[in-house]
């Protein structure tokens, strides 16, 4: 369970550096623009283009969260199923879970003796 949390964390950083490259991206393309000498009608294009292009990577990035985030859930869902089942499989069996079913002084880890 550790080991799923650790890689979630782990994870979570590969998203903050995606955001933070097309934050850049998007920065990097409208300085670009507004800088370079162009006519009206090409520079509306180019702005056309580069906003289909964003688009784009705004979906492919939107989806793969969506990927993840129902994969996590299925996850959630295989180990309460897991839990569920095996706490229904102790109650039927009637073990408790403590596992010490012997008592000590017949194992010779009693106090006097």
């Amino acid at each position: 369970m550790a080991y799923e949390y650790d890689r979630f964390e782990k994870e979570e950083g590969g998203s903050s550096f995606l955001m933070g490259l097309l934050a850049g991206t998007i920065l990097g393309a409208g300085l670009g623009m507004l800088f370079a000498p162009k006519s009206g009608s090409e520079l509306r294009s180019q702005i056309g283009d580069q906003a289909g292009k964003l688009r784009d990577a705004a979906n492919d990035t939107y989806n793969q969260a969506s990927e993840k985030a129902k994969q996590m859930v299925d996850r959630g869902r295989e180990a309460y199923d897991r839990a569920r089942s095996s706490v229904t499989s102790m109650a039927s069996t009637g073990t408790s879970g403590g596992g010490n079913t012997g008592s000590s002084s017949t194992h010779g880890g009693g106090y006097g003796t």
